[in-house]
């Protein structure tokens, strides 16, 4: 390769000239094209072969020198820097593995055996994807977002956020989550109370950590979220089954068996049922009976389309004794992996330390970013559209449902942004996944959130957060066209 071929700019890049031309230079250091001492082009040279000015040219020539990748000398030119400490190693051949571990016999428990789902990256592409808690852009504040990420990059907020945290969370992020996001549910909680952390399932790995061992007994709802029990399959307990109906988590004396019940109450996992105020109270009169703590899962509390809202479990607990998570996976974005863990005080500062030991804290420029998001409003805005737009899709969803699979399948759906199915028999709902793919439709198997799958490999969900409202009825049909299909190969 030689020299001059390596400057070119793609078509394709973004960035400014000046970001792009930086990134051709430091990458052929990096990659040996342009080893130590080797010169580069003159800036006069540079600039007429890629058709940009001089001036570009000399001002990113100069940010490397001071940055440390190239040297100047007068009357010379730049060369690469010789003592250049980031320059890579090329061409030299690994040696020979003479005794390789095997790490399948030192990983125990294997997180890839334990059950889960997979969506395909290209999601995108496929014309009818009723997949789940997927980002949508053309719901997203996308002006609102950027404004905040501009003034978080202001002098005085780098100063903020850019120093070591050691544990702490960004102030502002916890005071607009105590004094904004909680009492919408009903929660009043102190700053000590409130631990950020990476998303709901870190939350869950939090508490397991604290509270699950092998001699511990946790009551997971059946069928209920199932990386919330691969978490806790983690810390070796006894899990058991507890029954779900039409109105959530049913209260019996199953629950005497139990140290710790994990629970979605505002819309169950994956039913999306709702447990009533009367049946949230007798769940709490039992855990103090029975001295449980309790997991409060606040999964899609945002939209409820039937009846009012509903406080949360947590605001309930007059005995201290449920932990809430909360996320903004749901509302802003699953990508940023944020979200809280609310509990009491000496529960916190346990958790704080663990998650010190684990990462220190959640990324601070998110944290001061979301805090901003918030407060300007931008949040609630967002969480108005969304519902006003799901509910929309939601009705859709249904009237569909009922026209091309209400002869098939039982449904199950009062908010979130999801339809349970139940269909006959004898639909084994991981081909269907399978089938349905190749006709541009994205189903999830329900198998996967019950503890006994193989019994009840007929359920299956159908997201509706990340498909065009056009599209909802076609991909029914389309749907209820393939489950025919598979019903008439069955003979």
């Amino acid at each position: 390769m030689t020299r001059d071929s390596l400057f070119y700019f793609d078509e394709n890049a973004s960035g400014s000239l000046r970001s792009q031309l930086r990134e051709l230079i430091v990458n052929a250091i990096l990659n040996g094209y342009l080893p130590p001492g080797s010169p580069l082009p003159s800036s006069r040279m540079l600039a007429k072969q890629l058709g940009i000015s001089r001036n570009t040219v000399i001002l990113t020539f100069q940010s490397l020198v001071d940055d440390g990748y190239l040297v100047s000398r007068e009357r010379s030119g730049h060369y690469v820097n010789d003592n250049n400490a980031w320059q890579t190693q090329i061409g030299k051949k690994p040696q020979a593995v003479t005794n390789q571990i095997k790490w399948v016999d030192h990983i125990l428990p294997a997180p890839t055996e334990l059950q889960h789902t997979l969506k395909p990256q290209n999601w995108r592409e496929y014309p009818y994807p009723f997949i789940h808690g997927q980002f949508d852009p053309d719901l997203f504040p996308q002006a609102g977002w950027n404004e905040c990420v501009r003034e978080s990059m202001a002098t005085d907020s780098v100063y903020q956020w850019a120093g070591d945290q050691f544990d702490r969370d960004d102030p502002e992020l916890i005071n607009q989550i105590r004094t904004r996001l909680l009492p919408r549910r009903g929660i009043w909680a102190q700053e000590e109370q409130i631990l950020v952390t990476s998303g709901t399932q870190h939350a869950h790995y939090l508490i397991t950590q604290l509270l699950v061992n092998s001699n511990t007994t946790v009551g997971m709802e059946e069928p209920g979220y199932f990386d919330a029990r691969n978490i806790l399959q983690l810390g070796n307990p006894k899990i058991v089954a507890l029954d779900v109906d039409h109105k959530g988590l049913k209260i019996n004396d199953t629950l005497n068996q139990c140290n710790l019940i994990y629970t979605t109450p505002s819309h169950h996992s994956p039913t999306t049922v709702n447990m009533p105020i009367s049946r949230r109270k007798k769940l709490l009169k039992k855990a103090s009976e029975y001295d449980l703590v309790i997991t409060e899962d606040g999964y899609e509390a945002e939209n409820k389309f039937t009846g009012k809202p509903l406080p949360a479990l947590k605001s309930l607990d007059e005995d201290n004794r449920v932990l809430f998570i909360g996320t903004f996976s749901k509302t802003l974005a699953p990508g940023l992996r944020l979200g809280y863990l609310v509990g009491p005080q000496e529960f916190i500062q346990q958790a704080r330390a663990l998650r010190r030991i684990m990462m220190r804290y959640m990324p601070a420029n998110n944290q001061h970013i979301v805090a901003m998001f918030i407060k300007r409003g931008y949040h609630d805005a967002l969480i108005h559209r969304m519902h006003r737009e799901y509910k929309k899709r939601w009705r859709l969803m249904k009237k569909a449902i009922d026209k091309h699979l209400g002869a098939l399948v039982t449904y199950t759906s009062v908010g979130g942004s999801s339809f349970w199915i139940k269909g006959p028999r004898w639909l084994d709902a991981d081909e269907l996944e399978t089938q349905a793919a190749k006709f541009g439709i994205l189903i999830e198997r329900g198998s996967v959130f019950f503890m006994k799958p193989q019994k009840y490999n007929n359920h299956f969900r159908l997201g509706f957060s990340s498909i065009a409202k056009n599209d909802i009825e076609p991909g029914i049909k389309t749907l209820a066209q393939v489950i025919s299909e598979m019903k008439n190969h069955r003979g």
